[in-house]
C-alpha cells in the first residue's frame, strides 16, 4: 500500500467518522427537540387548565369588591351631604 493509498484510506476514515457524528448530533438534537415540544405543551396545558381559571376568578373577585366599594362610596356619600346639610 503506498502513501496515496494510506492517505486516502486515513481521510475516508475521518469522513465516515465525521458522518456518524454528525447523524448522532442530529438524533441527540431531535430528542432534545422533542423533550423540549413535551414540555412546552405540558405547560400550555398547565396554564390552559389550572392558571387561567385562577386568574380569572381572582379577577371576578376583584370585579366584586370593587362594585361593593362603588355601592359603599355612594351610600357614604349620602351620609356626607345630609350630615354637611345638618351642620349648616
Amino acid at each position: 500500500m503506498d502513501k496515496d493509498d494510506k492517505m486516502f484510506d486515513l481521510m475516508t476514515k475521518m469522513y465516515a467518522d465525521l458522518k456518524q457524528g454528525q447523524e448522532n448530533m442530529r438524533k441527540e438534537l431531535s430528542s432534545k427537540i422533542d423533550s423540549i415540544d413535551k414540555k412546552v405543551d405540558k405547560t400550555n396545558i398547565t396554564i390552559e387548565n389550572d392558571i387561567k381559571p385562577k386568574i380569572e376568578v381572582l379577577f371576578d373577585g376583584y370585579k366584586q369588591n370593587s362594585d361593593k366599594l362603588d355601592r359603599i362610596e355612594k351610600q357614604v356619600s349620602k351620609h356626607d351631604e345630609f350630615i354637611i346639610r345638618r351642620i349648616k
